[in-house]
Order: structure tokens, then C-alpha cells, then sequence
């Protein structure tokens, strides 16, 4: 049995971490931290289990095994390697972190340590992408020539444990940044899994076009970004991240090849659709994309808990999410810039 502590105790908490930990025969949660007190204990009345005055209070308990860190952006780093470094497993929310030098000292205290790291990425474990990859690697679009990879809905003030325009995710200090962190990363690390290299070049613009805070001044961090990703074989692609999409959520990505095109969660029916140039359509009908408002199992919980059982190696070890985090960190610099960025995927 893995006993597992949950570090914050905010939405992504409630709806996907503690459910699935719950579902999970093999995993027990013994114990709640949150900078809000109220809100740990109405978890552990709930669920059972102890409250935590401080994070060193619940990491000196050696009954813990893991943790799972759940609070916002810029905290992911430092409380990630005080787990790493009393000797607890660390399921990380995503973004990473919010500097390459914290990603990077991150995996410095998995490795010293012998503790396992695992990013919360969890659209490589969605069927439809699995497939993809899958249809991908074998040829059935023949070579990947470019694509575009997509996701918006309306913004996080709608989800976020306190909701409206003082949430953290508008707070420049807690988040670092917005939809490229929120929602950005995951179609960046997406793309790289579902074609199997890495971005290489990237030209971006980060913007805030509408998201106002408490003040009604425009928010400090990005409601909307636009990469142009080069990729490692040379192909090339947009990726679109937005608070702004004030309708359906759009989470859909689309290959183009030169034996056609393959189109994934585009379709209200068929979860992947190859259209293929000799007018043939295959269609697979395998799951639909959760969303905020319907909220799936990722299977990222029984995967970290099945690594550390069986005491194999995290299938999205902080080490696999490096190259996504570098593209991300690029971005920025070529938004700042004004300039195209190399992202040096050697280092």
C-alpha cells in the first residue's frame, strides 16, 4: 500500500488527484497540507486522514510515501525537491516548474535521492493519442510533413477553487505564466509524444487580450499564446494555447502527411479520424477528451503508484517533460525577444 500526503488542496486536488487516489486499491491518503487550513481539514472530515500545520511536519512523517504537490506554479520546484529530499515519491502538477533551472534541479534531487519523479502530462495517457502515436510510428499518414495542435476554453476563473478575477492563476507571482503554463504545456509535450521528436526552434507571441483582475487592469500573464514549433526531423507546426475560447473547449490536434491527415478530438463522434489522399476514412470512436466541466481518469495516479510498487521508472519522468519545458521556456524568450529562439534540446 502507497501512502500518499497531498500537498494543496485546491481544484485540481478535489477533482483529479483524491478521486483517483481513492479509486485506486493500492494507494491510501493519510494526509492534507494547504496555506488555508479550512479547506485540508474539510478534505481529511471527508476522506479521513491528518491535517498538517506545515509541509516539513507532513514530509518528517515516515509513514508517507509519496506526495502528490498541488499548488500553484511558481511553489512546484521548491516543495517538489523538499519531498524529493526527505525521501518521498513526487507526483508534480504541471507546469513543472516555473524556471528551467528549478526543472533541472528537480531531476537533480529525484536522481540523488533514488525517489521517483513524475509530471502531471497527462494527455500522453489519453486512448486517442496512445492510438495516434501508435498509427503515427507505423506509417498510416506516411511522413509527418506538419500540424496543428490546439487548446482553449474560457479561462480559469471559472474552475480555479476561488473563483472570478482574484484567482492565482491572473497572479504573475503564483502562476509565472498563464495559458502557455496552464494549458500550453500540454499540447508541447503532446506533440512531441505523439510524433516522437523534439522542438528545436521556436517562434512564439504571448499576449493578454482580455482577462482583467480584481482592478480591471489586464492581467500580468498571457491569456492567449502562439507558437510556431520546428521540430528535430524538420517538421513544422502551430501550437495554440487561450483563456479566451468564450464557447465549446477546443483540445484538438490535427497531422497532416503526405498519405493524408489525422484528426484527433475534432469530431463529436470519432475520438481519432484518419482522411486519407485516396478519399478512404477510417475513424476510431475510443473516448472523449475530458474537460473541465466533465471531469475523466487521467490514469496518471495509477501509473505513479504502479511505478513506485513495482519501483520502475515513472512513464513521464520529470526527465521526458525537460524537452517540452525547454520548448515552453523558448517561447517566452522569443515573445520577450521579438526573435525566433534555437531551444537547445543537447544540454
Amino acid at each position: 500500500m502507497i501512502r500518499v500526503g497531498i500537498i494543496g488542496c485546491g481544484k485540481i486536488a478535489q477533482v483529479r488527484h483524491i478521486p483517483e487516489y481513492l479509486a485506486n486499491a493500492h494507494a491510501e491518503i493519510v494526509g492534507y497540507y494547504n496555506r488555508t487550513r479550512g479547506r485540508a481539514e474539510e478534505l481529511a472530515h471527508r476522506y479521513g486522514g491528518t491535517v498538517y500545520a506545515t509541509i516539513p511536519e507532513m514530509l518528517a512523517d515516515s509513514s508517507i510515501d509519496a506526495v502528490s504537490v498541488c499548488t500553484a506554479n511558481t511553489a512546484h520546484a521548491r516543495e517538489s525537491i523538499a519531498a524529493l529530499e526527505a525521501g518521498k515519491h513526487v507526483l508534480c502538477e504541471k507546469p513543472m516548474a516555473s524556471t528551467l533551472a528549478d526543472c533541472e534541479a528537480m531531476i537533480s534531487a529525484a536522481d540523488r535521492n533514488g525517489k521517483k519523479l513524475m509530471i502531471d502530462q497527462n494527455q500522453r495517457f489519453v486512448r486517442a493519442h496512445r492510438k495516434a502515436r501508435e498509427l503515427i510510428e507505423a506509417g498510416a499518414i506516411g511522413e509527418v510533413l506538419t500540424f496543428r495542435t490546439t487548446f482553449g476554453h474560457g479561462g480559469p476563473e471559472t474552475w480555479s477553487i476561488n473563483p472570478g478575477p482574484s484567482t492565482w492563476f491572473f497572479d504573475a507571482k503564483s502562476a509565472a505564466m498563464g495559458a502557455m503554463a496552464d494549458l500550453g504545456v500540454h499540447k508541447t509535450d503532446l506533440i512531441q509524444y505523439l510524433l516522437g521528436s523534439t522542438v528545436v526552434e521556436t517562434s512564439a507571441k504571448l499576449t493578454t487580450r482580455d482577462k482583467r483582475g480584481p482592478s480591471g487592469e489586464l492581467i500580468g500573464v498571457d491569456d492567449n499564446a502562439t507558437c510556431i514549433y520546428t521540430m528535430d526531423d524538420g517538421v513544422v507546426g502551430t501550437m495554440t494555447a487561450s483563456w479566451t475560447y468564450y464557447g465549446a473547449e477546443d483540445n484538438t490536434t490535427i497531422i497532416y502527411g503526405t498519405k493524408g491527415i489525422m484528426r484527433l478530438y475534432d469530431d463529436p463522434t470519432f475520438s481519432l479520424k484518419l482522411v486519407l489522399r485516396n478519399g478512404e476514412e477510417v475513424c476510431y470512436r475510443l473516448d472523449q477528451i475530458q474537460t473541465n466541466d466533465n471531469q475523466t481518469s487521467t490514469g496518471i495516479i495509477d501509473a505513479f503508484v504502479d511505478c513506485i510498487e513495482n519501483d520502475t521508472a515513472p512513464e513521464i519522468s520529470g526527465e521526458s517533460v525537460l524537452t517540452a519545458m525547454r520548448a515552453v521556456f523558448g517561447s517566452v524568450e522569443s515573445s520577450t525577444t521579438g526573435r525566433s529562439v534555437k531551444v537547445n534540446q543537447a544540454r
